[in-house]
């Protein structure tokens, strides 16, 4: 079961997967796994600094975790935290649901008057 994060929480999570960069290298470290940051880098056409500072991005939000095995940092994902944003999205949903079937009843008491 996911715990329930405060809000501020919750916004640094939401801004860290705002940028489409990071976005897709979240998607990349849940495809093939963890990464070394350069070969991180070389599915974007932006610097290899510029990726670095996506990821200290993601991992201030702890998105992603740094973890070296010798000479080399691998990033990896942290999917319990993406988990946060998918039961915010669910909540979000069951609010919309219940307040689809509210106008769905009205709508139908209306239509059996007429």
């Amino acid at each position: 079961m996911v715990e329930r994060i405060d809000d501020t929480d919750l916004t640094a999570l939401l801004k860290a997967a705002s940028d489409p960069t990071r976005r897709a290298i979240l998607t990349l470290l849940a495809q093939q796994g963890a990464m070394r940051v350069t070969d991180l880098a070389r599915h974007f056409e932006v610097s290899l600094n510029s990726v670095s500072k996506h990821i200290k991005t993601l991992e201030s939000a702890k998105l992603v975790s740094r973890r070296t095995e010798w000479r080399e940092h691998l990033i990896e994902l942290n999917p319990d935290r993406l988990a946060h944003i998918d039961t915010w999205f669910k909540d979000l949903q069951s609010i919309w649901a219940l307040r689809l079937e509210k106008l769905e009843k009205l709508m139908t008491k209306d239509d059996a008057h007429d």
